[in-house]
C-alpha cells in the first residue's frame, strides 16, 4: 500500500469516528452563540467575521439545526487539514515523512477537540495551511507561469481565513517577510503579482470594516479588552509561564517539547536553508504578537494556534534528519504520539477516567457540554405552567449570553417576538457587552406607528416611538443559587419573586443550577 493511500485511509477512518461523536454532547455555548449568527447573517459580527456564521448555515440548511447538523463542518475540515499538511510535508520532505506529521497532527489534544466542537478555528486553521501551500507552490520556481494564479489564490485563502478568524490577517506579514528577506523572490516587488494578492486579501476585509465602521468600532475594543489593553500594558512574567505552561497541555507535553527544541535548534540554519526560513516565519509573527501580549495578560493557548504549522514542519525537519540514526528518537516520538492519543481521547470523552477509577476533585472539564437541554426543557416546562396560570405570554431574559444562546438554540418554541429578536434576552445595558445588544431588545423602543397606542404606564418615551414590552411579565433566569436578581431587573419590574429552581445533576453531582424568577410588569428606565 502507498503512504498516500495510508494517509487517506487514516484520515478517513478518524473521520468516520468524529462524525459518529457529533451528536454525543450538548452545544458548547460558544457554538450555541455561534448558531445564533447563522440565523441572522451579517458581514461581521461583535467579536469575529461572518466565516464561522456562513459555515453554520450551510450545514444546519442541510442537517438541520441539532448539534450534528451544526458541527457537521468539524470533522470535515479537519481532514482537509490534515491532507492539505500531507501534501505540503511531502513536498517539503518526502511521503514518509508527510504521514507522521499527519499522524502528530491528530494526535494533539486541541486540535482533536477543534475536530468534533465547531469553532472558528477549525475554519481558520485550513485556510492557514491552504494559503502556506499555495504560496509554497507559487516561491518555489516563481518564474512559472502559474506563480501568478498561486500568488492570487493565496491572497484569497488569507482573505477568507481572516473572515474566520482575524488573526489570519498575519499570514500576510509572513507573506511579505518570506518576500523582503529571501534575495531571488524581492524582484516581485517589482511585479503586479504581489500587490494582486494584497489587493485580494483587502478585498476581504472590507465586510468587516463597513459592518464595524457602522457599529462604533466594537470589534477593536473588544480585541484591545480581551488582551487587557484597556487597562493598560504591565509587565507580568508569571502571565509568560502561564501562557507557554498551557502550551505542555494542549499539545500534549511531549510533542510541544519536541517541537520546541526543534524550532529553537533549527534557528541557526534559518538565513542557510529556504525552507526552514520560509516556514519559520510561518510561525514567528503570531507567536511573538502574542508572547508579547502575554507579557501584561496570558493568552488562550488556542490564540497562537496557527504558528505551530510552520514550527511543526520546523521541527519535522529537524527530527527527520535524526529519527533514522537514533533508536532512542524513535523510542520518544512513539511514546509522545501515544500521550498524545491518550490524552486526546480523555479530553473527548471524561467518562474514560471515571472508568479507570478516577474522580474529579472539583468539576468535570467537559460539564461545558452537558445539561444545557435538559435545563432547558424543564425550563420551557416552567414557562408554558406559569403561563397557563397567568393566562398570558411571558417572554425570556438570562442572566448571561452563555444561557440565552444555550436556551435559544434548544428551546423548541423559540416564539421569538418579532424580526431578528432572539429567543431570550440578556438583561439591558447602555454598554455594548456582546452580539445580543446589536440584536432587538426588550428594552429598545420602535416607530409609532399611526394609530398605536402607547402601552398604558409607559413613562419614559422616545420621540414618535413606543416600546412593545412595557406591562408585560418576564421570567428571568440566572445560574447559582444567589436569591435575587440583579438591579437592572429589579429596577425594569414592579416585582420580582422565584418561583423555581432547575438542577441537573451526573453521576450524583450538580451540574448545573437556574434559578427562575417571576418578573411582573415590565417598565423601561430611564436613560
Amino acid at each position: 500500500m502507498s503512504t498516500t493511500r495510508a494517509v487517506w485511509l487514516f484520515v478517513a477512518a478518524l473521520t468516520a469516528i468524529r462524525f459518529s461523536l457529533l451528536a454525543t454532547t450538548d452545544l458548547s455555548f460558544d457554538e450555541a452563540h455561534y448558531w445564533m449568527w447563522s440565523e441572522r447573517l451579517a458581514p461581521a459580527y461583535f467579536s469575529k467575521g461572518p466565516g464561522i456564521a456562513f459555515a453554520i448555515r450551510a450545514s444546519t440548511a442541510v442537517f438541520g439545526a441539532n448539534e450534528f447538523g451544526v458541527r457537521f463542518f468539524s470533522p470535515v475540515l479537519a481532514a482537509g487539514t490534515s491532507l492539505l499538511l500531507f501534501y505540503f510535508a511531502r513536498r517539503l520532505f518526502g511521503a514518509i515523512a508527510g504521514l507522521w506529521v499527519v499522524i502528530a497532527l491528530n494526535a494533539t489534544p486541541i486540535f482533536n477537540i477543534g475536530a468534533v466542537v465547531m469553532t472558528i478555528d477549525a475554519l481558520s486553521i485550513f485556510f492557514w495551511i491552504a494559503a502556506m501551500f499555495t504560496f509554497w507552490l507559487a516561491v518555489e520556481n516563481p518564474e512559472r507561469f502559474r506563480g501568478s494564479w498561486y500568488l492570487l489564490v493565496t491572497g484569497l485563502l488569507i482573505g477568507l481565513g481572516f473572515l474566520c478568524k482575524y488573526t489570519n490577517a498575519f499570514e500576510l506579514i509572513s507573506v511579505l517577510f518570506v518576500l523582503a528577506l529571501v534575495p531571488r523572490l524581492r524582484r516581485e516587488f517589482k511585479r503586479p503579482r504581489v500587490y494582486l494578492l494584497i489587493g485580494m486579501f483587502i478585498l476581504c476585509t472590507i465586510p468587516p470594516i463597513i459592518w464595524n465602521a457602522q457599529h462604533a468600532w466594537i470589534t477593536l475594543a473588544h480585541l484591545r479588552s480581551r488582551g487587557n489593553l484597556d487597562r493598560g500594558f504591565g509587565f507580568h512574567p508569571a502571565e509568560v509561564l502561564s501562557f507557554l505552561g498551557q502550551h505542555f497541555i494542549v499539545y500534549s507535553p511531549l510533542l510541544f517539547l519536541a517541537m520546541a527544541w526543534g524550532v529553537i535548534a533549527s534557528w541557526r540554519r534559518i538565513n542557510h536553508q529556504f525552507k526552514i526560513l520560509f516556514l519559520m516565519w510561518f510561525g514567528l509573527p503570531v507567536f511573538v504578537f502574542y508572547l508579547l501580549l502575554s507579557v501584561n495578560k496570558s493568552a488562550a493557548p488556542n490564540w497562537d494556534g496557527l504558528a505551530f504549522f510552520g514550527f511543526g514542519l520546523v521541527a519535522t525537519y529537524f527530527w527527520w534528519e535524526r529519527i533514522h540514526t537514533s533508536v532512542l528518537v524513535r523510542i520518544c516520538a512513539s511514546i509522545g504520539v501515544l500521550v498524545g492519543l491518550i490524552m486526546s481521547v480523555v479530553a473527548l470523552d471524561t467518562d474514560s477516567l471515571r472508568v479507570a477509577g478516577y474522580q474529579f476533585p472539583r468539576s468535570d472539564p467537559s460539564d461545558r457540554m452537558r445539561g444545557w437541554k435538559s435545563a432547558t426543557e424543564a425550563l420551557a416546562k416552567m414557562r408554558n405552567d406559569l403561563e397557563a396560570q397567568l393566562g398570558e405570554k411571558l417572554f425570556l431574559i438570562a442572566d448571561a449570553r452563555d444561557r440565552a444562546s444555550e436556551i435559544s438554540f434548544y428551546l423548541r418554541d423559540k416564539r421569538v417576538e418579532g424580526p431578528g429578536h432572539p429567543p431570550a434576552y440578556i438583561p439591558e445595558s447602555q454598554d455594548m457587552v456582546n452580539q445580543f445588544s446589536f440584536w432587538p431588545r426588550y428594552d429598545q423602543f420602535v416607530e409609532l406607528k399611526p394609530g398605536m397606542q402607547r402601552p398604558e404606564g409607559e413613562v419614559y418615551t422616545e420621540e414618535n416611538g413606543v416600546n412593545l414590552f412595557v406591562g408585560r411579565d418576564a421570567l428571568f433566569i440566572r445560574a447559582g443559587e444567589k436569591g435575587r436578581v440583579p438591579h437592572n431587573i429589579q429596577a425594569a419590574f414592579q416585582s420580582t419573586e422565584l418561583v423555581g429552581t432547575i438542577e441537573v445533576s451526573r453521576y450524583r453531582k450538580v451540574i448545573r443550577i437556574w434559578q427562575m424568577f417571576l418578573c411582573r410588569s415590565y417598565r423601561t428606565l430611564p436613560l
